[in-house]
């Protein structure tokens, strides 16, 4: 309810400096955390413990972490004029031109469980998601989400799984992604998980389901931006917008089939309708304070959040009763079932001006693509392939992910493949796969090094593949730890200013502990730099683990922490530190300086923006220095350009003649190579 003296709540912003985003940030009392921002008591179901939403704290943390980022009195004094201007002109419509179809992708997080065991959840389960939104944003009369209210709205939005992907292939918009960690923290979840896996969201919007490393906590929303407002630019969080959901509150069992894995209380899809409100802009009912205002007139003014579905509440300016069915509130799912005519005109708004909100309305990656009979489209499986834990070569094998994008039954495939630029060799796949059906595959590889893998679809079902255009894909092929010759090396590790949480161990093969460190000392400037000398024997293989106790990772907030293991020159860097939560670590193998293989810089070099339309930049790390040069190949493994690199303005790339698809990125320094993927569109 929008009060009628109003004051915009104040936001305390904690400072936060980070190194990807949120890392290091220290806090007295962990578990009244969330997003490094103090948790709401309004926040949580005091019976079960549940916390219903983290969308207001992760706001906060995005404000903190964003200077271009709207504050809430900004954001609201840019939309409320044009919320006010929209009820001026409009009663029920949605917006002039009918409904909004908002194309969507779910992103299905999992450690290599099958489909249908937690939390790799059922296709059915996302599909059950899908409707139980349209019936809620439509309210669809004899569904959960009609309601006879004076007030309740018919959004005139509504979403659908896209059936194209960013490259213009088909796709059924649920992407199953093994991420090979069974757990995942909220920092890791927006520093890792979401940027590696976003589709494009001016395109698309973006759900992510996952099991949570806070089990209590059901989902949480990125809020829109707003555009135009004179004097505040805005930005720079397009990489993680969209909404990500807790696996088992995640569909309605109102469609269960058997397969669905979903949570009690939390099982009619409400949590997504609930979160999808807020990346339109919905703000709690109570608005976040004690009879404070989420700016819709038609939402009784609300004491706080409500658990119980009692409708007897009487609201705050004691002229009727709390709206608790309302699906910006906290009760149960069975009890929600309304959207009120205020919160669609804020809706609405926020789809005609919001960045990457009006894009979405024009998008058509909803709409069929034609199909051929014949289509295979082949996926290198990356996330998995570069972490060891054993000092084991593996079984020459890497894992792909081969998917039926045709009409067709898909009952064979051949597949080209190169390691390292080697000589191709052939995989031809069996079996029996319908539309849209993957299988995960174990191809055997003749390379025991590790390097760039490039694969090809030759044919599918013994004809030639009628599309080109999904038919090539690539990432690092790994069998086993990367061997250096150097049996001297040197460690170095600058800790932040909680040295007291961060220790360190080095074994060999056996499990022998043959170097630890830590835990250091608490200081205000992150202590001394730590050096050690390491001399470790020839043909044995070493495991390196760095924990952070408190589990915020040694980078980069309170003292700028590092760590890095190169050899005693200083010429070759085995590892340098990446961004981590309670633990990390690194294997590799000591030989004979004759039998290295080429180091790994792949964890030193990315390129940006990507997808492109325009410039393309390499990024790498200062202790990688300049890379000697690049090249640029198209998906049919032609070179489009191979230039050599003498000073950092030749980092930065114009793909403008680029024509529109997948390209892979060779980058070299000296004898050592990184493959990397981008898109141009």
């Amino acid at each position: 309810m929008k009060n009628f003296t109003l004051t915009f709540k104040t936001i305390l912003i904690v400072a936060l400096v980070t190194c990807t985003t949120f890392y290091g940030q220290k806090k007295p009392v962990k578990n009244t955390l969330l997003f490094g921002q103090e948790l709401r008591p309004e926040s949580t179901d005091p019976d079960t413990g549940v916390i219903l939403c983290g969308s207001t704290e992760y706001e906060q943390s995005l404000q903190a972490n964003d200077p271009k980022r709207m504050i809430d009195a900004q954001f609201e004094a840019w939309i409320g004029p044009l919320v006010a201007a929209y009820k001026s002109t409009h009663s029920t419509e949605s917006q002039e031109g009918g409904v909004i179809t908002i194309p969507v992708v779910v992103h299905i997080i999992h450690s290599g469980q099958a489909v249908g065991t937690a939390p790799n959840i059922t296709d059915s389960q996302v599909l059950s998601q899908i409707t139980a939104m349209n019936n809620d944003f439509r309210k669809v009369a004899g569904t959960l989400g009609g309601n006879t209210s004076p007030v309740g709205a018919d959004t005139m939005i509504q979403f659908a799984l896209a059936k194209q992907d960013p490259n213009g292939n088909p796709t059924n918009g649920i992407n199953h992604v093994n991420m090979c960690k069974d757990m995942w923290s909220k920092v890791d979840i927006e520093a890792i998980v979401k940027p590696t896996t976003i589709w494009d969201p001016t395109q698309y919007l973006n759900i992510w389901t996952i099991k949570f490393e806070v089990t209590n906590l059901l989902g949480y929303a990125q809020f829109p931006e707003g555009s135009g407002l004179t004097g505040v630019p805005t930005g720079g969080t397009a990489s993680t917008d969209g909404i990500v959901s807790k696996y088992d509150a995640f569909g309605s069992s109102e469609f269960d089939d058997g397969t669905f894995i979903l949570f009690a209380n939390y099982d009619k899809g409400r949590n997504a309708t609930h979160e999808v409100g807020h990346w339109l802009g919905l703000r709690h009912i109570w608005g976040d304070s004690t009879c404070g205002t989420d700016y819709c007139d038609d939402t009784p003014t609300s004491h706080t959040s409500n658990f119980v579905c009692n409708a007897n509440i009487v609201d705050c300016n004691a002229i009727g009763n709390e709206m608790v069915q309302n699906y910006m509130d906290y009760t149960k799912d069975a009890c929600k079932n309304i959207f009120t005519i205020d919160q669609k005109a804020r809706m609405t708004v926020v789809m005609n001006n919001a960045l990457r909100r009006v894009t979405l309305k024009t998008s058509t990656k909803h709409e069929a693509i034609p199909l051929f009979a014949n289509d295979a489209e082949v996926k290198f499986d990356a996330f998995c392939s570069i972490e060891f834990t054993t000092c084991t070569i593996g079984s020459l094998t890497q894992k792909i992910i081969i998917i039926n994008r045709g009409t067709s039954t898909l009952t064979s495939v051949s597949i080209s493949f190169t390691v390292n630029g080697g000589a191709a060799e052939v995989y031809n796949w069996t079996g029996n796969l319908a539309t849209d059906k993957f299988e995960n595959v174990f191809i055997p590889v003749s390379s025991s090094f590790n390097g760039p893998m490039i694969l090809t679809v030759v044919n599918a079902n013994g004809v030639a593949d009628e599309r080109a255009s999904n038919n090539v894909s690539g990432g690092t092929y790994a069998p086993g730890p990367l061997t250096y010759g150097s049996t001297d090396v040197v460690f170095r590790l600058q800790t932040d200013n909680f040295g007291s949480e961060t220790s360190w161990t080095l074994k060999n093969s056996s499990g022998t502990l043959l170097y630890s460190g830590g835990p250091y000392v608490n200081t205000t400037d992150g202590g001394p730099l730590v050096i050690q000398n390491w001399n470790l024997p020839v043909n044995d293989c070493y495991k390196f683990i760095i924990n952070d106790s408190y589990g915020d990772g040694i980078c980069c907030a309170f003292g700028n922490g590092f760590y890095d293991i190169k050899s005693a020159d200083g010429e070759t860097t085995l590892f340098s530190s990446s961004p981590f939560t309670n633990y990390q670590q690194k294997v590799f193998i000591i030989s004979s300086p004759l039998a290295t293989n080429k180091f790994d810089i792949g964890e030193s070099v990315r390129v940006f923006p990507n997808p492109t339309i325009g410039i393309l930049n390499i990024s790498v790390s200062p202790d990688l220095g300049l890379p000697t040069s690049y090249k640029i190949i198209n998906a049919v493994g032609q070179t489009i350009l191979d230039k050599l690199i003498f000073s950092e303005n030749d980092l930065s790339i114009d793909t403008s003649a680029l024509a529109k698809g997948l390209y892979f990125m060779r980058v070299a320094k000296d004898l050592n190579v990184a493959t990397l993927r981008f898109i141009k569109e």
